[in-house]
């Protein structure tokens, strides 16, 4: 593995929440030293990044990859070519997929699948509940050992308390990190979008934004009996934040996520019945979208996430109630949070906090930072480029984005895994 030398970068650094330019050294897939000036003189490859941003590879929490089951809507190597074309270096992968991934042979071929081809690191989850029915607990111990870093139902709603909290009690005394879709099953069932003025103009059946709030509520106060360690998917309305600033309050091991498009979109997008903008749970009011990068820029909020859901032209293609929900983001993730950058609302390094170092710190990965020791998975971008999106150019095998046709602002130059590069673009 040669040395690497990247000069005349601008650094964006979460941990010291600056960006700096100069120089970063890589050896043996490691950050080996930076600075600002003078550079080391012996180095077996020079990139000369041009001016342009250096930062932490993206780390992205709750990537749905459709291996086993619905290998035409993605597969492995789709979703790695489009993971580092995003700038994203790890994918933490669902099992929300058919048949869910519950059992360590299960796991195992998924971690196979992966490492044969995708060009990116992938950690899976495994599901909390056998087939994620939400009635009995999966074997959390023997799928650690099979290498889980995280166990979820996604939107599948363990609704039983009984079982959640055993579940939660069982992954406490493992030190399991347990993750939550915290929306009351019964209000949300049916619904395709937030209930408002909005949803009742386009007669669409909607879900209140407390059907969020009474289920982070019932979900911390089984954290608070159990001492699990928790995180949220996706936390998108106002009112739940409440609870959270109170769980943090208290002590409890919590974190929460949310979701590219609840930070960029808003309800009014899905406009006349667009169903790439259906995703779970429905888009928010503008008011609850802003209250959602506030939280974001003082931390309330850890992590942004792609949530990257692929869905075929059939599922897609119906009527908006009975479409199917999510949208794919590994490789729109960057340029769509650049959007943030560029109104002024989020700076480089906040969203580096939130897109890498926060969701490597959650899961004890080393990865998502610039200093020395850490791997060198990287991300080398230019903010400023814009170019309007074609979704057929993405590499998802599926292409339910709702970016289609927007113009965008930020483009990935090269990605960087290991210190080894898996993308590179340095025309764009």
């Amino acid at each position: 593995m040669t040395t690497v030398l990247f000069q005349n970068a601008r650094l964006v650094d979460p941990e010291a929440g600056e960006v700096t330019e100069g120089w970063l050294l890589v050896e043996e897939g490691r950050i080996a030293a930076r600075g600002r000036e003078d550079a080391p003189s012996k180095a077996g490859e020079r990139v000369d990044c041009g001016g342009k941003f250096l930062a932490p590879g993206i780390v992205d929490l709750g990537v749905k990859v459709c291996e086993p089951g619905e290998r035409h809507k993605e597969s492995y190597r789709s979703a790695g070519a489009a993971a580092a074309a995003g700038g994203v270096t790890t994918m933490i992968t669902r099992p929300d997929t058919a048949p869910a991934i519950d059992s360590p042979e299960t796991l195992e071929f998924v971690a196979r699948r992966a490492n044969e081809a995708a060009p990116v690191n992938v950690l899976p989850m495994a599901a909390l509940t056998k087939g994620r029915e939400g009635r009995e607990m999966t074997e959390i111990g023997f799928l650690m050992d099979a290498g889980a870093v995280a166990f979820t139902d996604c939107d599948h709603v363990v609704a039983d308390n009984k079982v959640l909290s055993r579940a939660l009690t069982y992954a406490r005394s493992l030190g399991a990190l347990v993750i939550g879709h915290v929306q009351d099953p019964g209000l949300s069932a049916g619904a395709a979008a937030t209930s408002g003025k909005f949803a009742s103009l386009r007669g669409l059946p909607g879900v209140g934004t407390v059907a969020e709030r009474m289920g982070l509520e019932r979900d911390l106060a089984l954290v608070e009996a159990t001492g699990a360690k928790y995180h949220i998917d996706q936390v998108t309305t106002a009112v739940s934040l409440p609870a959270l600033e109170r769980a943090r309050a208290a002590g409890l091991d919590v974190t929460a996520g949310t979701s590219i498009h609840h930070l960029t979109l808003n309800e009014l997008d899905v406009a006349d019945y667009r169903t790439f903008f259906k995703v779970k749970p429905p888009l928010r009011s503008e008011d609850d979208r802003r209250a959602m990068v506030e939280a974001v820029r003082d931390g309330s909020i850890d992590i942004i996430g792609s949530m990257h859901t692929p869905q075929d032209e059939e599922s897609k293609r119906l009527p908006f109630e009975e479409a199917a929900s999510g949208a794919v983001a590994l490789e729109t993730l960057l340029p769509a949070a650049l959007r943030l950058y560029h109104s002024g609302e989020l700076g480089l390094p906040c969203l580096f906090r939130a897109l890498a170092l926060n969701p490597a710190k959650r899961l004890g990965l080393e990865a998502g930072r610039l200093a020395e020791g850490a791997p060198a998975d990287l991300v080398l971008f230019d903010a400023d480029v814009p170019f309007v999106l074609d979704r057929w150019t993405l590499r998802s095998k599926s292409k339910n984005t709702p970016f289609d046709g927007q113009r965008l602002q930020g483009r990935v130059l090269a990605t960087y895994v290991s210190g080894t590069v898996v993308y590179e673009n340095l025309n764009a």
